[in-house]
């Protein structure tokens, strides 16, 4: 081999370590912050917060993003999905949460709690899913 060959070879492998180690942050850095929380009031109103630190963090930014006096944290997820459903003709009346591994459980649990709780035009308000969900 000549001395451009290795260089060349050299400097590929540095730049494929230095690729692979970014990588690697990242993912590490993304998947810590995967708390999440939901709040809920009345009429439909709601707050929600995820990939934070914490679910105590993501707690207290949900129950600021909701409106009214009456909210409260519902649920909180880590490396997970909650959604919030909603009665589309009686937003006051009935509603549902529902969390999971997976946006799809988390929905179909909200739209269950939703229609047993009297709903008849039961739809997603709002959902999430963290880092990992």
């Amino acid at each position: 081999m000549t001395a451009s060959w290795t260089s060349a070879v050299r400097a590929l492998v540095a730049a494929t370590l230095l690729v692979a180690t970014a990588a690697l942050m990242f993912v590490t850095v993304n998947t810590a912050w995967a708390a999440g929380a939901l709040a809920i009031g009345k009429c439909g109103s709601y707050g929600q917060a995820y990939d934070f630190p914490s679910t105590r963090a993501a707690s207290r930014s949900a129950l600021r993003k909701c409106e009214g006096k009456s909210c409260r944290v519902v649920t909180t997820t880590r490396h997970g999905c909650a959604a919030f459903a909603v009665d589309g003709t009686r937003p006051c009346r009935a509603h549902g949460w529902g969390k999971g591994a997976r946006l799809g459980v988390a929905e179909n649990a909200a739209l269950r709690a939703c229609y047993k709780g009297g709903g008849r035009n039961c739809m997603i308000r709002t959902f999430y899913c963290d880092a990992r969900g």
